[in-house]
């Protein structure tokens, strides 16, 4: 591949930053990539490890002379990092994101973006349950699903180069407005991590099962709740407060087929929970069958995803 631009700018570096700096050496995407981490111990751990051709102190001059520049932090902190970078844009460069919302990623930064700077927010379908900048790696966007939200504005070029980045990484990528993306996310991840916690916090609170037992014997299933639970505290705060509408939405379906279980365990109707599971089994054949995931006895999560 070719590199796509001379000089890339990564504001945070947890994951997603860390994997794809390793994704753009990977392939050769990138001339330089600077980047910042909020936290002084993040920058130095980035330095130890080699995370970016240049870790600098402030986000301003990581931005500086930067063709593209990927805000890589929680959703609630983007409004005052978009502040802080507006200043030392270059004109006609490019502005994106990897947030798991995008209504309110837009309405937070767009207003502060100068004239003749192109924003495409952009949102990885790709993660662990670990984070940090030691916790990336170049493999993870392969075969992954990467949805570009293109803006009224930006020029097609600005969106095609975006695009051609995240396939670059080993991404697959499509288009999609950002009402629609909302909804999309609240019913396959948002709306699934608030039921994880859910069912984790209920196992913590439930006595009669010890501790010791909840660990023990999670294969039956408690384990992937638990692994879905682990995720970053901060991230998935701002995501639910800054995508209410759809997950609540999403969560009052959710509890009208909750009671409709219900009531067919208390009345004995078999035929009615058969159905069912029938039918949600046969969308997880269809993810598999899409490439998303394998049937492999351990999901085929390698090491790197614990």
């Amino acid at each position: 591949m070719s590199v796509i631009y001379d000089r890339v700018a990564l504001i945070g570096l947890g994951l997603i930053a860390s994997s794809m700096f390793w994704a753009m050496k990977r392939a050769g995407l990138a001339g330089e990539v600077t980047g910042y981490a909020r936290s002084a111990e993040t920058r130095d751990v980035a330095r130890e490890i080699g995370l970016c051709d240049r870790v600098c102190d402030s986000a301003a001059e990581a931005c500086k002379g930067a063709d593209l520049v990927v805000l890589c932090v929680p959703v609630g902190a983007m409004e005052q990092v978009a502040c802080d970078i507006a200043p030392v844009l270059k004109p006609g460069a490019t502005v994106s994101d990897v947030g798991s919302v995008k209504k309110a990623v837009i309405d937070a930064v767009g207003p502060h973006l100068p004239a003749g700077v192109h924003f495409v927010p952009a949102h990885p379908l790709a993660g662990t349950e670990h984070s940090g900048p030691r916790s990336g790696f170049a493999e993870l966007f392969d075969n992954r699903w990467t949805l570009i939200v293109p803006q009224d504005g930006s020029a097609r070029e600005a969106v095609a180069k975006v695009e051609a980045l995240w396939q670059g990484m080993g991404a697959h990528t499509e288009e999609m407005d950002a009402e629609h993306h909302d909804l999309v996310l609240a019913v396959t991840s948002h709306a699934p991590h608030l039921i994880a916690y859910t069912m984790v916090g209920v196992a913590d609170d439930l006595r009669r099962v010890t501790d010791s037992e909840v660990i023990k014997y999670s294969a039956a299933g408690f384990r992937d709740f638990t692994r879905i639970a682990a995720s970053d505290p901060t991230m998935w705060r701002d995501v639910f407060l800054n995508n209410k509408d759809a997950t609540l939405e999403i969560l009052g379906r959710f509890t009208e087929e909750l009671f409709a279980l219900q009531r067919a365990i208390r009345t004995g109707d078999g035929e009615h929970l058969h159905a069912y599971f029938t039918r949600t089994r046969a969308i997880r054949r269809s993810i598999i069958e899409a490439g998303q995931d394998t049937d492999a006895p351990d999901f085929g999560r390698g090491k790197r995803d614990g």
